[in-house]
């Protein structure tokens, strides 16, 4: 639907907005104004509203009413400041930073000291007292407003700095004085006109304008979509642009620039964390370039800006409740904030920060629970390095992101995306990263850095999307063109070595280093008890924030499990029943010829004998599984195999009879086999003769496995144990399919309880995986007493997908021209598959109030699919024994923020 910017507000002060207009002001020009009204020491400003950048984005112009807003809040914060901008003599100066809903570091543009021309920077010079600063400020200028608005190769500008720096033999671009950077100037100027065909514009006006279109543009910019994906942020948001009077913390060594957090992001630990750089503007500090100095060391630089950003760290943590991510800039001596955000963090630091803030009653545990994700317990579940192996120690860097990664040396982004296609676990190492590495840093296993720290690009990103990161590790040299590492003593890493990083430590290995199961699935199985062995406190945070999941949750939480072994571990990692025992996986490999001869029988003699077989197998499975769940549910669903799997492969048949037939070789069994192959052969096995449909064509089959089924269940009951059995019947379409296999059902388990003396109480229901049974559950609920939702095959019947073809063929190209945010397969596709499950469970319902309805797709273990089934009403989830403790926790999360905790993303 278009926007309308008719009798719109466009721009907002600083001082009229507040954290809570997000929406409308992006998170930054919210957080820029909540820090004004708290009275923090903001520089002023104004921002430009989403709903701006929709009109733009909508129609290709900004709204008509939109420059004049802009004047007037620029003439405000002009006579606020008492400076023009852009003025010859004491120029104003401003940033023009984008700031969306979502934090998305990196992705979108920024343009600082905007006013900057070939005329003010003298004024600039002498206002400061420093004619160095005023033209490293216009370098800064025009190589970010050359890049990110007028589209020219940023190495072209990192190439003439780097070559300054050797015809002056320094290293760093500090060392660089005002006369080198005004040549610097002078070349950055000709770039610009070289590649662009124009001069570099000297309006300062026109220069803001310039920058706030880029930053509207840069929304739809390839790294920002990349990372909307990523991240599964909606596309149509837009971002808000922030115009803020600029302060300078490269005046000198009384200033400086830096980012700090109130707890630390990697672990939760409560402290002093954060990254300060002296004589330097904020992006030199999350772009790596230089190496930082610890926020701690501040506090013997200017111990009075140390003790204000302190005092303000522990004000803003207080009030947004949460870790919080912090930009400031000190300009000789004067503190200033420049932005606060919730903090990104690792998983463990989630868990952890999310226990401590409910200790300290700034939440509750609902709220708690709002402050984790079931994705983050799953990245907590992967293994760690082994710490009793053999390893070859190559050197040491922050620990910017936890995990055990291991893969290929590769040294650009393309080369880990091109390398990852093909199979191969790689190591993304660059000297530092930027924004335009996001497709390497997504391919990649983990990041290694050897610039930057904790705040630096590469850190941020990779805590964001769970990848383990390694920053800053300055012994190792970095070669991009010769794609090497160099460590100490001389050891070289070339591309494709494989490499070890280790996300916890900061230590990285050459080669291959084994790995050991994690903390929390040893929680997780019963070996260790919270508490014990657990000196960084993660296994008593994540035990805590599960006891508040299973406390609030209303979904119940089952297993996919078809033996014992399965059942048993499901069980300790919290699982209340089986809701998909799969019986087709009971008949692989040695039993799989029993299922074939039962399929080919020609007499009934021959099908009976089959029947008769298999039936003591399968009784011995289900008296083996009742006892792993008893007391718990178990949903034992019949027979749904594709035809093919269990019948010989035709083509190999053929041969074999033709070989056979040219060396005149007996083949009358083989010839009988492949004729009774070709009249059951299917072109499209998974719509063909499976599920009910094999049941009802190949008599005694499921009455075989239904007495199976009930004698066990007799068994178990007459030991005293309290087995609790549910008959699943697949693939069903109509209910009179579901009637005939009922009576068949009823009549074999009334014969068991009067042959044992037993009242089994088992209960039959069926599988809603066809769009017809969903689209007539009405009818169907009368034979049911429970669906489960079958959402693998629903997803591919509504879609008309085979999901072992087409997520091979043509998923990547949808995903990257954005018709699939994620894959259908991997979270429920609401729109479509989701409105036949809410339909059909409320018709189901209406027929039979009592129904029992479930999932046992693996969407019952994928968070967002979690929370959509609760939403929907269903009784339970069903997902593989490993899923299990994620779809608890998103189930407890489900129902609390349903009851109004606020989701920090």
């Amino acid at each position: 639907m278009p926007v309308s910017a008719d009798r719109q507000k466009f721009v907002y002060d600083f001082t009229e907005g507040n954290k809570d207009l997000k929406d409308l002001l992006g998170g930054k020009g919210a957080n820029l104004a909540e820090m004004t009204n708290l009275g923090l020491p903001v520089p002023p400003g104004f921002t430009i509203t989403t709903e701006a950048c929709k009109v733009y984005l909508a129609g290709g112009q900004e709204p008509p009413a939109l420059r004049d807003e802009v004047t007037a809040h620029l003439d405000a914060l002009e006579a606020r400041m008492g400076k023009k901008l852009g003025q010859a003599d004491d120029p104003l100066l401003v940033s023009v930073r984008s700031g969306a809903k979502f934090s998305m570091p990196g992705m979108m543009d920024t343009v600082l000291n905007i006013g900057l021309s070939d005329e003010s920077v003298a004024g600039l010079a002498v206002q400061a007292g420093d004619e160095r600063f005023a033209w490293d400020s216009y370098r800064r200028l025009i190589q970010m407003f050359g890049k990110t608005v007028l589209g020219v190769d940023g190495d072209l500008f990192e190439e003439a700095l780097e070559e300054a720096k050797r015809a002056k033999g320094v290293t760093t671009d500090v060392e660089l004085d005002a006369a080198d950077l005004r040549t610097l100037v002078g070349e950055f100027k000709d770039i610009v006109a070289k590649e662009t065909g124009r001069d570099f514009p000297q309006d300062p006006r026109e220069q803001m304008d310039l920058a706030i279109r880029a930053v509207f543009d840069s929304w739809n910019g390839d790294r920002a979509k990349l990372y909307r994906r990523q991240e599964r942020i909606p596309g149509d948001l837009g971002t808000a642009v922030n115009i803020c009077s600029m302060v300078f913390g490269n005046l000198g060594p009384d200033s400086g620039t830096g980012v700090a957090f109130t707890r630390d992001p990697a672990s939760g630990h409560q402290g002093v964390y954060g990254d300060y750089l002296q004589n330097a503007q904020g992006e030199d500090v999350v772009a790596g370039i230089r190496n930082t100095m610890q926020l701690a060391e501040l506090e013997q630089l200017d111990k009075a800006s140390y003790d204000q950003l302190m005092q303000i760290m522990e004000t803003l943590e207080t009030h947004y409740r949460d870790l919080c991510d912090i930009e400031f800039t000190i300009e000789r001596g004067k503190l200033w904030m420049l932005q606060t955000r919730v903090g990104k963090r690792t998983a463990g630091a989630a868990f952890r920060i999310a226990t401590q803030l409910v200790d300290q009653g700034l939440i509750t545990e609902a709220e708690a629970l709002s402050r984790v994700t079931g994705n983050q317990l799953a990245q907590l579940m992967f293994p760690r390095f082994d710490e009793k192996a053999k390893t070859e120690f190559l050197g040491r860097g922050i620990a910017a992101s936890p995990g055990a990664a291991v893969g290929k040396a590769v040294f650009d982004s393309y080369t880990a995306v091109k390398w990852s296609r093909s199979g191969e676990k790689v190591i993304l190492i660059r000297r530092e990263t930027n924004p335009d590495d996001l497709n390497g840093m997504i391919a990649a296993e983990g990041i290694l850095t050897s610039r930057g720290g904790k705040t630096s690009h590469a850190a941020v990103v990779a805590r964001g999307m769970g990848k383990t990161c390694v920053c800053g590790a300055e012994e190792l040299e970095v070669d991009t063109k010769r794609r090497r590492l160099t460590a100490p003593g001389g050891v070289v890493i070339e591309e494709g070595d494989v490499v070890s990083i280790d996300g916890s430590s900061g230590k990285v290995y050459r080669g291959e280093v084994p790995v050991v199961p994690s903390p929390v699935v040893e929680y997780f199985e019963g070996r260790m008890h919270a508490g014990a062995d657990d000196a960084d406190g993660l296994v008593q945070a994540v035990h805590r924030m599960m006891a508040y999941a299973d406390r609030m949750r209303r979904l119940r939480v089952r297993a996919n499990a078809d033996n014992a072994e399965d059942a048993s571990r499901a069980r300790r990692f919290g699982a209340q029943g089986i809701g998909l025992c799969r019986t087709e996986h009971m008949f692989l490999g040695e039993r799989r010829e029993l299922v074939e001869r039962l399929i080919l029988a020609d007499t009934e003699d021959e099908r009976q004998q089959a029947l008769s077989t298999l039936m003591p197998l399968q009784k011995t499975d289900f008296v083996e599984l009742f006892e792993a769940m008893d007391g718990l549910p178990v949903t034992v669903r019949l027979l749904d195999p594709p035809l093919h799997e269990f019948l010989p492969d035709i083509t190999d048949l053929s041969v074999r009879v033709a070989l056979a037939e040219s060396r005149h070789e007996p083949h009358e069994n083989d010839l009988r086999l492949l004729q009774a192959v070709h009249k059951l052969h299917e072109q499209n096995p998974m719509l063909g003769l499976r599920g009910v449909r094999l049941g009802l064509v190949i008599p005694g089959l499921f009455a075989m496995q239904v007495r199976a089924i009930a004698e066990a269940a007799a068994e178990r009951r007459n030991a005293k144990g309290d087995p609790r059995a549910e008959i699943m019947i697949p693939l069903v379409g109509t209910v009179q399919e579901l009637e005939i296999v009922r009576e068949e059902a009823e009549r074999v388990i009334a014969e068991v309880e009067a042959a044992t003396g037993t009242d089994l109480k088992l209960t039959l229901g069926t599988m809603i995986e066809l769009p017809r049974a969903a689209l007539t559950a009405g009818q169907i609920a009368e034979a049911a007493e429970f669906f489960s939702f079958g959402t693998n095959d629903l997803t591919q019947t509504v879609w008309g997908f085979s999901r072992d073809d087409v997520e091979a063929s043509f998923f990547t190209a949808y995903l990257e021209k954005g018709i699939f945010g994620v894959s259908p397969f991997e979270t429920i596709d609401k729109d479509g598959v989701g409105s036949l499950v809410r339909a059909a469970a409320e018709a189901g319902r209406a027929t039979r109030p009592d129904l029992k309805l479930g999932v046992c797709g693996e969407h019952g273990g994928d968070p967002e699919s979690v929370h959509f089934f609760h939403e929907v009403g269903l009784d339970y989830v069903s997902c593989s024994p490993f899923r299990i403790p994620v779809a608890r926790l998103e189930a407890g999360r489900a129902a609390a923020l349903g009851k109004g905790s606020s989701d920090t993303r």
